[in-house]
């Protein structure tokens, strides 16, 4: 257990699940169809999953309706939960939030917790936010480097490069983002397939053959990771990576 942390910021431990719990010092705002759902500088980092945390809001801080829908949730490590619709002067959505009225984690009490997907917009501060609340101990370096880095794909080299970006993200493999011109290109097919990712930005895609959404690039990255921006990375896990001639292992897929 980390000595460095307060009573409530260690995790709880309940029915054999951890559930670490701390305070968020930003200022949190979710809409739904432009109308404000809630407003807080009190919200909590909620770890549900392990690898990035769920924000819980003060019922005080919550701008909208919450409505019982009848509907329960239990969770092992936090009890049961109320299950609540969320009305807006112009909206309903339901099953839009929940709440633990005797939880197992005492800070929970009298918070609210809302569905992300069904929220419309995320601000931390003043600046939007997607996919999931930022962990606060995930950490985003980008840095230049000369090491030569080959890609090959079913025996084919796909990319060749002695100018990369390695990007370290706590949790992750490294990333070798190459220069689009260092890519073969014209072996791979743009898809349709646009995901987000709350540190760096939305990434479009690329296949090779029966290898779907196999490398990736964001155009326009948020300016803390413009240094990858226009460049071009592949799934370690999925590629034959060499780096300085030796070929590295393939890192096993988060779950």
């Amino acid at each position: 257990m980390d000595e460095t942390l307060t009573e409530a910021q260690r995790a709880h431990h309940h029915g054999g699940a951890a559930v670490k719990v701390e305070p968020c010092h930003k200022r949190v705002r979710a809409y739904v169809g432009g109308e404000l759902v809630v407003d807080t500088v009190e919200a909590l980092y909620v770890w549900e999953a392990p690898y990035y945390p769920t924000y819980y809001f003060p019922a005080a801080d919550v701008r909208a309706t919450l409505l019982v829908s009848g509907l329960t949730e239990h969770s092992p490590s936090r009890g049961d939960a109320e299950v609540l619709d969320v009305r807006t002067q112009r909206s309903t959505v339901p099953r839009a939030a929940k709440r633990y009225p005797s939880p197992n984690v005492a800070e929970l009490e009298g918070h609210v917790r809302l569905d992300w997907a069904l929220m419309d917009e995320w601000f931390e501060e003043d600046e939007p936010v997607y996919t999931h609340a930022r962990d606060p101990y995930t950490r985003v370096d980008i840095l230049s480097s000369s090491r030569h880095v080959e890609v090959r794909i079913d025996g084919a080299t796909v990319a060749d490069s002695r100018r990369p970006r390695l990007l370290f993200e706590t949790g992750l493999p490294v990333r070798y983002y190459l220069p689009m011109t260092d890519v073969r290109l014209d072996l791979m097919a743009p898809t349709a397939t646009v995901t987000h990712c709350p540190y760096k930005g939305a990434a479009t895609y690329w296949s090779l053959g029966e290898h779907a959404d196999v490398a990736w690039c964001y155009r326009a990255p948020f300016p803390e990771s413009q240094k990858i921006a226009g460049l071009v990375a592949f799934y370690n896990e999925r590629v034959d990576l060499l780096v300085e001639g030796a070929l590295q292992e393939r890192p096993r897929p988060r779950h």
